[in-house]
């Protein structure tokens, strides 16, 4: 007799989710059969499946199994398909009732004793099921908490493939022995504990930090070995606002798919920090992939901050992959299988030593970098890149009279924190009915025509522009910055020496 059944899961292709059917047929000699673009983790899935099908005391059909994963055209990969696959599978053999399964998301991995571990990506899946009109989910229960961050979402999280076939069939779910493996995660750094009144001196630094964080602008801090620049940029999150609600759920979402989740907190509140090393690959920095891309750094700092240490000493691969996040705050990833799409809207802060040795323009240190060496150094990054750096500041380090008084009087990040946030809502309440929320990701066009300011304002700009010492695109994130600069100040609209200040940022000649 042939039997058939149906159930839900989602496929993630980026972040974004995809309901499919996996659907079962029973009948026939004795075999398995798995069809619908799976990959190799799910080609396991058949024996991790049979394994835990045996191991809760449940009946394998002695018939060919057939399960097909559609739409077939879409590319699947992971192990959280097993659930789905052992529940559909007992329900062809009539052990679990079908009307169970009607609107019902399955997603888990099986131990091959029929215990449920933990699995990424369930956020964004819950979410396309739930747009797919589905109403209850069946988990993992370290990933219910996660979950049930979706509104109306029926959540159970199960600890064993036992508990979930209890419960479909409505009776007593049996108490289980949590799991106590954990998937290895890498954690994005908190910014918890990080004051800004732990920097001694670099008064010029801790103001192009301040406007980098109160109109986000990219920023790069110059300067010899042990000069502050990490410090400074560790320190930046601080400054940043909370996330709103669908930022967090999207950055969420990010670290989510990526596996990186702090534990017991299933929902990121706080902007990001990543500090990719400099001898990462561009899959690790941009994202990337075989079959279906997964997110790198710079998608996992979306809405906080990617720092790049030793910027130089970053591939120029690496370094020029950014040039699309940094203007349209997406990554694109286009493979064989599938393409996608992750949000990188980050803020980049890129530190460098002025020459090999570190010492070039040091009054303290004598540098042994000849002037080709040091040329050679500077021009590691390139032009594209450095144009779409807004600010440039010099740290020097700092001297024992500037120890001494960060003891004493150090402005702490709380109280530059307050001043961004009101910034922040000065451009909030100017740009309420546009698309941007801040000064960093106002296009040209709307800044020149929209926010047109007296020519004695922009003149320092265009001056600048006249004598072909920043490009177009500069002289545009100039006047974004000098927006940020008279928003800081409490000012309508910048004045000219708001626009000073943000000429001698970009050219790295504050002083």
């Amino acid at each position: 007799m042939t039997r058939l059944a149906r159930c839900r899961s989602v496929v993630l292709i980026g972040v974004q989710g995809t309901v499919i059917d996996i659907d079962v047929h029973i009948g026939g000699m004795p075999g398995f059969t798995l069809v619908g673009l799976p990959d190799a983790s799910l080609y396991e899935a058949r024996d991790r499946v049979r394994a835990a099908v045996m191991s809760s005391q449940e009946p394998w059909p002695l018939q060919r199994i057939t399960v097909s994963l559609s739409p077939a055209s879409l590319p699947k990969r992971g192990s959280h398909f097993d659930l789905g696959v052992a529940v559909a599978i007992l329900a062809a053999a009539e052990e679990v009732p079908l009307g169970g399964l009607d609107g019902v998301l399955f997603l888990g991995e099986l131990a091959l004793d029929g215990r449920l571990r933990e699995v990424r990506g369930v956020l964004p899946a819950v979410l396309a099921a739930e747009r797919a009109g589905l109403t209850r989910a069946v988990v993992p229960e370290p990933n219910a908490a996660e979950a049930r961050l979706i509104p109306g979402m029926r959540v159970f999280g199960a600890r064993s493939l036992r508990q979930v076939l209890a419960f479909l069939r409505g009776e007593p779910v049996p108490d289980e022995e949590p799991d106590d493996i954990q998937p290895d995660a890498w954690e994005a750094m908190d910014a918890a504990g990080l004051d800004l009144a732990d920097v001694a001196g670099q008064h010029n630094a801790k103001l192009a930090v301040e406007i980098a964080a109160a109109g986000h602008h990219h920023l790069m801090l110059s300067g010899p070995p042990g000069a502050g620049k990490t410090m400074l940029a560790r320190r930046l999150p601080s400054l940043l606002p909370d996330l709103s609600v669908d930022e967090s759920l999207q950055v969420t979402s990010i670290h989510s798919v990526a596996g990186s989740l702090p534990a017991g907190r299933p929902l990121i509140v706080r902007p990001p920090f990543a500090d990719p090393h400099h001898t990462s690959s561009a899959a690790a920095v941009v994202g990337g992939g075989s079959r279906i891309p997964k997110p790198g750094a710079a998608s996992l700092a979306h809405r906080g901050v990617l720092f790049l240490d030793e910027a130089p000493e970053f591939s120029p691969r690496v370094l020029d992959s950014l040039r699309q996040p940094l203007e349209s705050g997406e990554i694109v990833l286009a493979r064989t299988g599938a393409t996608a799409v992750f949000p990188a809207r980050f803020l980049l802060v890129l530190a460098q030593n002025p020459c090999s040795c570190g010492n070039f323009g040091s009054t303290a240190q004598e540098c042994t970098c000849s002037p080709e060496s040091v040329r050679r150094y500077g021009q590691r990054l390139s032009g594209p890149v450095r144009d779409r750096v807004d600010m440039q500041v010099r740290v020097d380090a700092p001297s024992i009279a500037d120890l001494d008084a960060a003891v004493e009087s150090a402005e702490p990040s709380k109280a530059v924190a307050d001043r961004v946030a009101e910034a922040r809502a000065r451009q909030e309440r100017r740009l309420r009915d546009t698309p941007w929320r801040c000064n960093g990701e106002l296009p040209g066009p709307y800044l020149r025509r929209e926010l047109k300011l007296p020519a004695a304002a922009t003149a320092p700009v265009y001056d600048e522009l006249r004598r072909g010492r920043v490009t177009i695109r500069g002289a545009d994130r100039i006047l974004r910055v000098g927006w940020t600069v008279g928003d800081l100040a409490g000012h309508d609209q910048p004045t000219a020496e708001d626009m000073k200040t943000a000429v001698d940022l970009r050219l790295g000649q504050l002083t």
